[in-house]
């Protein structure tokens, strides 16, 4: 085969306009075929399509003959793929990009993304993925190299693993990584965060996957959701995510279904679903905690999670805040009181630590872990703010540190610094 590649150079087949065939080291039937076995709908009008690692380009403008707006891209400017370009009169955006840069504020969001016959070429597959998944909105057909090979005792691969090759033991070639089995090339698909992910047959080498972003339709005789009771970040408890981390959020539903597991669960942010993670049940109260992860690619901005169970209808929503920045802010205190007494700039250590304190121009997002309170240089701990615009209530609760006596105040909030006055401790 690498004879033929550096003698006739093409890796795809194509019918051209005129007739023309060019014979390439792949067959048109075998291309077509692969498309078939990944479930690329023959009609992708009104469409956005991408092709990463494109080539020579037969999946690109077979997309685009199928009606996708297409976008297609590899680390090399191939010659091969703008000669075929004028030939089709195509209108693809041809770009030269490596997979790692790929991300929606480079080339937005695509309803069908094709990633073959790259992944074992990726030193960070996963990380890859993720990239893939990120640009996703629809599906992504995924083929790869896997791995067959049996373990010294007999034993097939049935556990998600991987070779890792340091020099060029994959071939000969030095840019071939590694090689997933099926189970690990499919967990890398649900863990890159694809709601669904589907196996569509294996040849002797290679892997055919469809992946979606979405959970399968709600059926119209679905019963009803649970109850969402919160949705919080992970480690912090609080409603803000960055995008860019590999941040989780952990749920609590009320649900009367007996005997839920992990894999009855379907969350979502917005309409991207993610795989949920481990699962504790909380018997007394039918309660059921368990984490996902924040879905790759959402814009910055409000999004809503929701939660279904073994096919339910979706659960109320929960919102969290995505990539937004705490700048410009009008932020202002308006005073501060004794927890349990209510008298003003005051606190009585004999009936707790906790005061109440209000603000006013505080953002939707602020939550227990962006808005720093201090008295003294200790800082307090934030146990409750108010849901709701204008002037809001924050209680805080402050440190065993804190002594008796007149102790000065301040609040940060992003760039905002506040001045809270005095509080006087006895």
């Amino acid at each position: 085969m690498q004879s033929f590649l550096d003698r006739d150079g093409f890796w795809h087949s194509f019918e051209l306009p005129d007739g023309t065939e060019i014979r390439g080291a792949n067959t048109l039937e075998g291309q077509r075929l692969r498309l078939e076995m990944l479930g690329v709908p023959a009609d992708l009008s009104g469409k956005r399509a991408l092709d990463i690692g494109t080539w020579d380009g037969w999946f690109a403008f077979e997309l685009e003959r199928r009606g996708a707006d297409v976008v297609a891209i590899d680390v090399i400017d191939n010659p091969r793929f703008r000669d075929l370009h004028k030939r089709f009169n195509s209108r693809i955006d041809y770009r030269q990009m490596d997979v790692y840069d790929i991300s929606p504020q480079t080339l937005g969001q695509f309803d069908v993304v094709l990633f073959m016959g790259v992944l074992y070429h990726l030193k960070h597959p996963l990380l890859g993925l993720e990239r893939v998944c990120a640009v996703t909105r629809g599906m992504a057909g995924i083929d790869s190299f896997v791995l067959h090979r049996r373990f010294a005792d007999g034993v097939v691969m049935d556990r998600p693993m991987m070779e890792f090759f340091e020099r060029d033991e994959f071939g000969g070639q030095t840019d071939n990584w590694c090689a997933p089995n099926l189970p690990c090339l499919l967990a890398f698909c649900r863990v890159a965060g694809f709601a669904r992910v589907k196996s569509q047959g294996a040849s002797e080498y290679g892997a055919a996957v469809t992946c979606y972003r979405e959970w399968e339709p709600v059926s119209k005789d679905a019963g009803p959701g649970p109850e969402l009771v919160f949705a919080i970040h992970h480690e912090d408890f609080g409603i803000n995510f960055n995008g860019a981390k590999d941040d989780s959020i952990t749920c609590m539903i009320r649900s009367n279904e007996p005997g839920l597991t992990v894999s009855d669960l379907q969350p979502s942010v917005d309409r991207f679903g993610s795989i949920p993670l481990q699962l504790k049940r909380k018997h007394d109260e039918g309660l059921y905690e368990f984490g996902f992860r924040l879905p790759p690619g959402l814009a910055p901005g409000w999004h809503d999670v929701r939660v279904r169970a073994r096919g339910s209808r979706p659960s109320n929503a929960k919102p969290i805040a995505v990539d937004i920045p705490l700048t410009d802010l009008d932020v202002r205190f308006e005073g501060i009181q004794d927890g349990a007494t209510w008298r003003p700039n005051e606190l009585d250590l004999s009936r707790g630590r906790v005061v109440s304190m209000w603000f006013s121009g505080l953002p939707a997002n602020v939550d227990k872990n962006n808005l720093r309170v201090f008295a003294g240089e200790e800082r307090a701990s934030v146990l409750f703010i108010e849901e709701k615009t204008g002037k809001r209530q924050v209680n805080l609760q402050l440190s065993e540190r804190v002594p008796p006596g007149v102790i000065k105040l301040r609040a940060e909030l992003g760039e905002a610094r506040l001045d809270c006055g005095e509080l006087r401790v006895f």
